[in-house]
């Protein structure tokens, strides 16, 4: 990592007091004027429904790109999906099953970063690195903003951030802090004479979710959260250890409605700085040269299946996000395709798009086909999803999944408990288990298919 001055930034929006920020780094001196920019944007538990909430970010990304109405994680956990979007791996072959997991493999940005782009990490990485405020950056990123992660550790309001090795105390909002530091990544970024990589991560809306200055007072008339399977008095078609878990509470049910609210709230700052950082490329000229990904690594429940709170499960709640790509050169015009995608396909089209050779590694596949809206795409038959939950409060003791999602159904199959099978055309919601039903014999022969295929590939633990 090159030694880097600090500069103050100039004063936030919406009055937070200036940051001290990472200086101009020595240009890499490596041009390809022929490779595209990459902004990876990652929100963070921000459930698949809730764009409408960030009207600027959907206009200049998802209505100007390709809109992948069926994204889902492969396994719904931070740390565990933030290393699929690096890798393009499963979690069990990147090895990162728990937030707490460490993760140590090659990634995006080392193998971007050896072929001459300028590199930037700004918000978090993975919830195992940083640990700490004075952790060293790693070596591939040129410009670095760590956030530790953690309700305690990722503060919303004055945050120690970890500017290339160095504990920075700020002022302000985390959600602009972090958009500064962004823009000034851009600015630096258009100095170098090498294209550049981004990844931009903060914590919204991650819970304890607390809104911009002023951002509280928004959405006062949030009609309540009541989806059919909200809380649902049928649990009959769902393994034994949801069918044991309680109603929720009415303590519950009012917890879940601030929560949400308070989500919604931070994602209008969210929506903000994306917007700054597409109007710095737009003033550089760059915008349209620049591959910009939008996605979540991960939902959350907010009392669905009565689940009051969390992620994990390969639930649409949980494991469905939004995800765009704008860029272009190669879409010629705004679409959205339904095809089943997924997170760990955002490096293999990286690696495409930048004219690299993939790792040998990599589980996912380029998305260029659905950029370029070809008509006949080669594309896997299958997504998996895997889940490894721990015994906590909210979920009880829930055992290790495996679920295969194609086309409009999904098939999983929980450790020594019931399967399930879901149409999502007719059933949305996941309420009737067609598990038994005769009905859907060949569909679930044709899954139980997947499943032994994907099982083989799996490494024994």
């Amino acid at each position: 990592m090159n030694t880097v001055q600090k500069l103050s930034l100039s004063a936030l929006a919406l009055g937070a007091a200036a940051a001290s920020c990472a200086g101009p780094l020595p240009p890499k001196t490596e041009p390809a004027p022929e490779r595209p920019n990459f902004l990876v944007i990652v929100a963070d538990d921000q459930r698949f429904d809730t764009m409408d909430y960030m009207p600027r970010t959907q206009e200049r990304i998802f209505n100007q790109g390709v809109t992948f109405t069926n994204a889902y994680v492969t396994t719904a956990r931070c740390s565990p999906s933030r290393a699929s979007i690096l890798t393009g791996m499963y979690a069990h072959n990147h090895g990162v099953r728990l937030n707490s997991d460490p993760f140590d493999q090659e990634t995006i940005a080392q193998n971007l970063d050896e072929a001459g782009y300028y590199t930037g990490l700004v918000g978090k990485y993975v919830n195992s690195y940083p640990t700490g405020p004075e952790d060293p950056p790693l070596p591939e990123f040129d410009y670095w903003i760590g956030m530790a992660s953690g309700p305690d550790s990722a503060a919303y309001y004055d945050p120690t951030l970890n500017v290339n090795g160095a504990a920075t105390p700020h002022t302000g909002y985390q959600t602009d802090i972090l958009r500064d530091y962004a823009v000034e990544f851009l600015e630096q970024a258009s100095q170098q004479e090498a294209p550049f990589f981004l990844l931009f991560a903060p914590y919204a809306p991650h819970l304890p979710a607390l809104p911009a200055p002023g951002d509280d007072q928004l959405y006062p008339e949030l009609p309540p959260h009541n989806p059919p399977n909200f809380n649902p008095a049928d649990m009959s078609g769902k393994p034994q250890w949801m069918q044991d878990l309680p109603f929720l509470a009415p303590d519950q049910i009012e917890s879940i409605g601030r929560d949400r609210q308070r989500q919604l709230q931070t994602l209008n700052g969210l929506d903000i700085a994306v917007n700054a950082l597409l109007d710095k490329l737009e003033a550089q000229g760059e915008l349209d040269n620049t591959v910009v990904f939008y996605i979540s690594d991960n939902g959350l429940f907010w009392g669905e299946h009565r689940l009051p709170i969390g992620k994990i499960y390969a639930y649409e709640e949980s494991a469905r996000v939004p995800f765009a790509v704008r860029y272009p050169p190669l879409i010629a015009a705004p679409r959205q395709e339904e095809t089943v995608v997924a997170n760990i396909d955002i490096a293999p089209t990286i690696y495409d798009l930048a004219g690299l050779p993939p790792p040998d590694f990599v589980d996912g596949s380029s998305l260029r086909p659905f950029l370029q809206n070809d008509p006949n795409p080669e594309w896997r038959d299958y997504t998996l999803i895997e889940g490894w939950p721990t015994n906590v409060a909210y979920v009880g003791n829930s055992p290790p999944f495996l679920t295969i999602r194609a086309g409009q159904y999904e098939y999983t199959e929980t450790e020594s408990d019931l399967a399930e099978l879901y149409d999502l055309a007719t059933d949305p919601y996941q309420l009737q288990n067609q598990i038994n039903n005769p009905d859907y014999a060949a569909i679930l022969k044709q899954f139980q298919g997947y499943m032994a295929d994907a099982r083989e590939t799996i490494p024994a633990p």
